[in-house]
């Protein structure tokens, strides 16, 4: 018998109808717990269509506070935000959006010593690395790899995005596809070389996607393929990624055996020109 009151049963009716969800599937999602790191561009949607859906639980990582000129794309945050934690900025969005969801916040960098800290506080099910910069991601995977935790990695810059899903035994990880850190500078940040808004919106609620459908086990999972996105071309791309037996952290016989903070490697000049 279900346990969903008359309110969740209106809300969430047109999950009900689906017969891959339905009543059980929907005590899932409220059951869920998703740990969203970084509320930017990546995080703000993936956030709120988690909300929405009725995921119960959700983690908000993020240090920063709101500035103006991220209204462009981090839709979680309004203009009276700017100057405020973007935790709390996320946090005060989603509970005025869904009262069944309950928020944790994390104003803190993902570091080496906290990140495993962060990711059992609420024994999250699934991650998303909605972050901006190389050191993060590379840690995350790293994390969830060795907490054996499912997460969604994604990135974006200009009109373009891509995203992947790692599961413990089931596929690649993110380092297998990209096995070193580029140097720092190879690739331009977002507020070098900018990005349209929306590019967060389409790369950010495919992670919601990935999370739900992991919650609820339902269809099939980006696990072993690289989606890409251009937004000019109006094109994706899903491009087939086999694990890596070499692979330094989850591969047959691992050298990453233990979380480090790392730094992006200097761009060695003499390869230049």
């Amino acid at each position: 018998m279900s346990s969903l009151t008359n309110e969740q049963l209106e809300r969430y009716s047109r999950h009900i109808i689906l017969k891959q969800v339905g009543g059980k599937g929907q005590e899932k999602l409220l059951n869920g717990k998703v740990l969203v790191i970084g509320t930017g561009g990546l995080g703000s949607p993936a956030a709120m269509y988690l909300a929405a859906a009725g995921v119960g639980t959700i983690g908000l990582v993020d240090y920063d506070v709101v500035d103006l000129s991220n209204l462009q794309r981090q839709i979680i945050h309004k203009t009276s935000s700017v100057g405020k934690n973007k935790v709390d900025s996320g946090r005060a969005t989603i509970e005025a959006l869904n009262p069944d969801v309950k928020v944790h916040t994390y104003q803190e960098l993902v570091r080496a010593d906290n990140i495993l800290d962060i990711i059992r506080d609420q024994d999250y099910d699934f991650l998303i690395d909605a972050t901006d910069n190389f050191p993060a991601k590379f840690l995350i995977n790293d994390a969830c790899v060795m907490a054996k935790k499912p997460f969604s990695h994604a990135g974006i810059i200009r009109f373009q995005g891509q995203t992947m899903t790692y599961v413990p035994g089931q596929g690649p990880c993110y380092r297998c596809v990209f096995p070193e850190m580029p140097p720092k500078d190879a690739v331009p940040t977002c507020r070098e070389a900018g990005i349209i808004g929306v590019m967060g919106g389409v790369i950010g609620t495919l992670q919601a996607t990935e999370a739900i459908k992991y919650i609820l086990g339902i269809g099939d999972l980006l696990t072993g393929y690289l989606l890409t996105y251009d937004a000019l071309t109006m094109q994706f791309r899903k491009i087939k990624i086999p694990r890596n037996p070499n692979c330094p952290v989850c591969g047959d016989h691992p050298t990453v055996t233990k979380l480090v903070d790392y730094e992006q490697p200097a761009c060695d000049l003499r390869k230049k020109g």
